[in-house]
Order: structure tokens, then sequence, then C-alpha cells
């Protein structure tokens, strides 16, 4: 979902570049004489360089997002595959001694590739080998290392219980550690919260090079990085989650409406009851071009999709009490488990074996862009129809947008209790998505300027001041720090209450705490004070 590099990062000088790659070579050499000399015996075995055969594979494998994976997009001089924390302790003490900068990556679905591209020299720590998931029933807790998928966690409690659950993401390759550190929504938030909301516990890398627990690093830094974003405050190298009891059975739904079938009213309705629906329904709605029954053309087509945590006759009453103009009836909805629910959102086919869950390679890599917005009062019907004229202008490329209901869950936990701000007051949230597969700097331009007149056109219908955005839907439109840590605070608060509102000056007051020389940075990161 990406172009290339030099218009993911346009405010960088070419002299910063320039100069700084000219000296990496020798920095190269010294970082690995420093890795050498603290960790000899088993370190070799997760280095990676250029010039090693299976550096392409390993740096590629994690690529979600093929703006990313083009021969101009910058590499890593080093990428180290960690398989424990005393490897991390090292690979921080000597990136700092030596002057290169850090990326971390856990499963990367990353969308403006922040944690394995950066236009100066780098090191790429790959948490691939870090994936031990430790499931404790009768606490209903689990340990899990920050390079497991979601896809394996869930698998790893259902081998424990058909009746617990973790409220987390749909798709399966999605890498914990960015996700918990961005808050982490999914199909059960109406219910339970985020991700974030429910981690006791977590084992952090920091600049030091020393281990924190949730003790050590203090109340603080533990805040900070349940939605602070990754890459910000440390390396999070485990973390403790708080599992959520589900029922024996859970009921699905997917529903599809086109414009012909009235889509454009329901959506509207749909608006004024989604975040109102009892709070055991979760309930999304995707937006796409299709096919047309009338031969040639096209249609809008919604796609209401729902998770219910119980069954079906349930189900059906609540929705007819609250949502009757849908029309759902028994025929529409499928009995099924929590873990099965979970294959079936994530698009697999009935039957699938749930060891699909433990494959980390995702179904297909494309190019894309995406953005995101958050709606306080329901969009009138003209503001669709206007979305519409615009998702019809694109051809034959995808564009997809996602409403996703808030409410329930969400309204009652407090916008400071995390970093993460989007709660009470929420009817859904946006995802827009255009995604194509022509590997061209003008596709990229195209696509990426149709994505940002869209935007552009919904600024009257969504939140202001600040118009919210979810970190873990990164948009490097919105602004980006100074490579060189000198990024004034006007600048990054533009970005960074778009994110986290009020609570980016507590995430800024942690970062000039736990990293006053800004080490740990990224285009997006918490900048200290210290660096103004």
């Amino acid at each position: 979902m990406n172009s290339l590099i030099p218009s993911i990062l346009p405010f960088l000088s070419i002299f910063l570049l320039s100069f700084s790659w000219a000296t990496s070579a020798h920095t190269h050499d010294d970082f690995l004489h420093c890795l050498y000399n603290k960790n000899s015996d088993s370190i070799s075995k997760v280095i990676y360089t250029p010039i090693n055969s299976s550096y392409p594979s390993v740096l590629q494998f994690s690529i979600r997002n093929l703006r990313f994976n083009t021969t101009a997009t910058p590499k890593p001089l080093v990428i180290v595959t960690p398989v424990n924390v005393s490897q991390i302790q090292d690979v921080v003490i000597c990136s700092k001694k030596h002057g290169l900068q850090i990326r971390v990556r856990s499963g990367g679905h990353d969308f403006e590739g922040l944690s394995y591209v950066s236009i100066v020299p780098f090191v790429l720590v790959d948490l691939i080998n870090l994936r031990m998931i430790n499931v404790d029933v009768e606490n209903s807790n689990a340990w899990v290392e920050a390079g497991a998928t979601l896809g394996e966690v869930y698998y790893r409690i259902a081998e424990k219980s058909k009746t617990l659950a973790f409220p987390a993401g749909v798709s399966p390759t999605v890498g914990v550690g960015g996700h918990f550190s961005g808050g982490g929504s999914g199909m059960i938030l109406r219910k339970f919260g985020l991700a974030a909301d429910h981690i006791t516990d977590a084992v952090l890398v920091d600049v030091e090079g020393r281990i924190h627990d949730r003790k050590s690093m203090g109340e603080d830094l533990f805040w900070a990085i349940r939605g602070g974003g990754g890459n910000t405050f440390g390396i999070v190298v485990a973390w403790k989650l708080n599992l959520v009891p589900v029922p024996p059975i859970v009921t699905a739904f997917n529903v599809s409406r086109t414009l012909e079938q009235n889509a454009t009213k329901l959506v509207h309705r749909w608006q004024f009851v989604s975040n109102k629906l009892h709070e055991d329904i979760f309930t999304r709605i995707f937006l796409r071009k299709v096919e047309s029954s009338q031969r040639g053309k096209t249609t809008i087509q919604a796609a209401f999709t729902t998770l219910f945590i119980g069954e079906v006759d349930r189900l059906l009453s609540l929705m007819q009490e609250s949502f009757p103009e849908l029309g759902l009836v028994k025929e529409d909805c499928i009995e099924m488990s929590w873990i099965e629910s979970v294959l079936y959102f994530a698009g697999f086919p009935s039957n699938t074996s749930l060891d699909a869950l433990l494959d980390r390679t995702p179904i297909s890599d494309v190019f894309f862009k995406i953005k995101s917005d958050y709606v306080k009062e329901p969009l009138p019907e003209i503001a669709l129809e206007g979305i519409w004229e615009r998702m019809d202008q694109l051809e034959v490329q995808i564009s997809e947008l996602q409403f996703t209901a808030y409410g329930g869950k969400m309204d009652e936990i407090s916008e400071s209790s995390l970093p993460f701000p989007h709660r009470a007051g929420i009817i859904y949230q946006i995802e827009y998505a255009v995604l194509w597969e022509e590997e061209s700097s003008e596709a990229s331009q195209r696509y990426i300027s149709w994505i940002r007149r869209l935007l552009n056109y919904m600024t009257p219908y969504v939140s202001k001041n600040p118009r919210q955005v979810y970190v873990n839907y990164r948009d490097l439109d919105l602004g980006i720090n100074k490579l060189d840590g000198n990024t004034s605070y006007k600048q990054a608060s533009i970005w960074g209450r778009k994110y986290f509102k009020n609570n980016f000056d507590r995430l800024v007051r942690v970062k000039t705490a736990v990293d006053p020389a800004n080490f740990f940075r990224h285009e997006q990161s918490i900048p200290p004070l210290s660096s103004w």
C-alpha cells in the first residue's frame, strides 16, 4: 500500500541522505565489531548484511506494502533477528555507540514502512524469532513475545480454552508488537475495548540496554507503551495479556446491499444506531465498487459485517429491535465458536483448519495507501452520495472504505486512561484504502492523489479541532519529524494531537524522562522536550 520513498519523506534534505550513507560503511563495520565482541558465540547466526544471500528474503518476508519494497527503497545496513533479550540489549548499546538508528519490526503491516525503512543509516531489529506464547487458563492471562502474530496468539489461546479470547485485530499476520503499541482494535472492542486495555505487564529494553518490567519501568512509561506508538520509548520484548470470557457459541453475518438495493439509506440509518446497539454486537460496513447487475456497469456495495457474542435467536431479536431496516433473517447468520469466527472474519473459506492462523505469509501483497477519520455526527445522505461518486472515479484498481462502529465499552473508558484517546462521543471510525498493482511512480501518485482528494472532501463531516486519526493507521501526509532529532513542539504537535489529542503532552513528558537524547525515533515518533 505504498509508493516510492521520495514521496514518503518529502521534507528531508538530499544532503542529509548523501552524507549519511557516505559514512555508513565505516559505521557499519564498527557496529558489527561491537556486536561480535559482546556476543561472539551466537550473534553471527542472526545477523544479515547485504552481502548475505539470505538478506533479501529476510528483509522482504514481512513487508506487506509494496510501496516500500522497490529498488529505490532505502535498505538497512544490518538486519538482526534476535533469539533472546540479551541480543536486543547488545544491538541497542552498539547502535547507540556508533550512531546508527534502529527500526523495530514485528509483523510488517506498518502502513508507512516506518518499522523497516529510513533514509538515514539504520539497523533493522526484526523480532520474528521472538514469538513464544504462554497461556495460563486458570488465571485467564498469557505472556506473548512481541514477534508473535495475532493468528498465533488466537491459536494458542484456543488450544487451551474454547471460552477465552483476546480483543485484538482481524488480520492473523499482524505482529503483536506494533498492534499493541498503537492500541489495537478488533471484532469485540464494543464489548471489551482495545487490546491495550487488557495489557497488565510488559518487558522492555530501554535506551541504556536495561531490561524493565512494569514495576521497574514505572506507571508513566507503562501507560505510554500501550498506545503511544512503537519504536519511541524502547523495544518491548513481551506483553502480558488479560484474556476475556466468551460463550461457546457466537454468531456472525455478512449481509450485502447495493445502491439499487437501498444501500445509501441503510448506511445512513446505520450511523444512528451502530454505536447504540447492545455491546455484544460489533458491526462494521465495508464499502466497495462492484459490478452491477446491469451488464457493463458498476455500483457501490455496502457489506454489513457483524459479530455477536451469543446465539442467533438473541441476535435476531436485538437487530429487529434496533435496526429492522436491514431485514436480517436467520438464514443470513452462522453460529460458530469464537476461534472459528477469527477465521471467518479473516476471510478464510469455511472448514479451513485452525493451522492457517499459524501461517505468517500474507495472502497477497499490493501497493496501498491508508488513511483514517473519526465521525461524531452522522453523515447526511448527500455526503454519502459524494463518496460513491469519488469511489466511482477509480477504474480497475480497488478502493475500499470501512465504517467501524464504536460505543459500548469504548464509551466507558476515559480518553486519558491510555494514549489512545478516541473513546466517548465517537460514532464510528473510517478507514480509507486504495490498492493498486502497477509498479510506477505515476501510478502511486495517481492513487495517492485520489485518496487525498477524498479525505479533503470528507473534512466538513468528520471530527474537528483536532481532526482525529488512528496511530496504527500511520499517515505521513500529516507531517514528519526531522530525523536529526531537532523537531519543534509546534511541528510534532500537528500530527501528535491528531493521533493522541491532549495525551500528546504526557507522551512528550514520558519520552523526555526515558529517552532525552531521542535515540529511539522515526518520522512520527514522540520527540522529547530536549530536542526543541
